[in-house]
């Protein structure tokens, strides 16, 4: 371990080398499974006030059609010819965080926060359980190549391995990513009607395909994977980052209480790390998690095929300048902060756990 850290970051102190090789692809991707859901559902109305401050600078309207629809008391239901709310145009625009928790649960009832939790915890759950185990075991095949021949390659190892594993998993989950950003963006438009699922949401993407002409219709499967490249250009970087403060602080967390290897030291200092490490990893990558947002949330299908990450920060840049490109930052990085320490933390615990029962087998 003294010779590990002076050629650079050390494996994750949590569990040794050994332990770590011991345990296969299944079970870690088990441990993340866990970790994933936890997760999921603690932060998802973080991330449908961000998605709608995003949504809302890129056009959408949320502007209700429903006749018995209220949004305070003073409100009156006439509205113009007995049909539609009638309201401020105060009611329908969000101004921050708290204002989206505060109109969505007056509006729409607080279950709505939790819109698209569905389409979170299936594109969690397969995520995390395919990017965590990607990372720990290419991170340790990267450590103990350097060792060998390249002990200069040996620091680098967390952000290669983060964007190789992240990359994967973005790739894989992709058309999920999209569903969840479409059905936390959008509110149904028929008078009573129940908002689609993932599924149907899905479905409506791809029969949007007939829209297009007919030399491009075979692109039609490719409009579920729409904003993957916006995707990757945003977690690439948020993974690259977050591995690289992540590793380093949370051995100096665990250095500050000694080498216990116990829960409590684990789950506290993973989740420190965690957190500072999501924080810092959002908050640098926004720009890229609005021009995402952007473009999964655009329903043109020609506009669709012809947009980039660059031109659409670059329109960003043009008509909204900097705040445009850091909307929903705050809710961002209160999401990302928790969000990455609960499920780093239960993780790493989980393996722990699964380690000491191994080692009493």
């Amino acid at each position: 371990m003294e010779q590990a850290s002076a050629s650079g970051p050390p494996p994750p102190p949590p569990t040794p080398p050994a332990a770590e090789r011991d345990m296969g692809f299944a079970e870690r991707a088990l441990a993340a499974a866990g970790a994933a859901v936890v997760s999921a559902v603690l932060v998802n109305p973080l991330d449908v006030a961000k998605t709608r401050l995003q949504a809302q600078a890129a056009g959408v309207v949320y502007n209700p059609i429903w006749s018995d629809f209220r949004c305070y008391p003073s409100c009156s239901t006439g509205g113009v010819n007995g049909f539609g709310p009638s309201c401020s145009p105060e009611c329908f625009q969000y101004r921050g965080t708290m204002d989206v928790f505060s109109k969505v649960t007056r509006q729409a009832r607080l279950f709505r926060l939790w819109r698209g939790t569905g389409a979170s915890l299936a594109l969690a759950v397969p995520t995390v359980g395919i990017y965590l185990p990607s990372y720990d075991l290419l991170r340790n095949r990267i450590e103990e190549y350097s060792d060998r021949n390249c002990p200069e390659l040996r620091p680098y190892a967390p952000l290669i391995s983060g964007s190789i594993a992240r990359s994967l998993a973005c790739i894989t989950c992709s058309p999920i990513e999209l569903a969840r950003t479409r059905m936390q963006a959008f509110k149904e438009s028929n008078v009573g009607g129940k908002p689609p699922g993932m599924w149907k949401t899905l479905l409506g993407v791809l029969s949007s395909r007939q829209s297009i002409s007919s030399p491009e219709n075979f692109r039609g499967y490719h409009l579920l994977w729409t904003g993957l490249g916006a995707q990757l250009a945003r977690d690439v970087p948020f993974s690259a980052i977050c591995w690289t403060v992540l590793e380093p602080t949370r051995r100096h967390l665990i250095g500050l209480v000694g080498e216990k290897s116990n829960t409590a030291v684990i789950l506290g200092a993973n989740f420190s790390a965690g957190f500072i490490a999501g924080v810092i990893s959002a908050g640098a990558t926004c720009p890229l998690d609005v021009a995402k947002t952007r473009r999964q949330i655009e329903k043109d299908p020609e506009r669709v095929l012809n947009m980039n990450t660059r031109r659409i920060l670059l329109e960003v840049w043009r008509k909204e300048g900097i705040n445009g490109l850091f909307r929903g930052a705050g809710p961002r990085m209160g999401r990302a902060g928790p969000s990455v320490g609960i499920v780093v933390s239960s993780y790493e615990v989980v393996k722990h756990i699964l380690h000491r029962k191994h080692t009493e087998l």
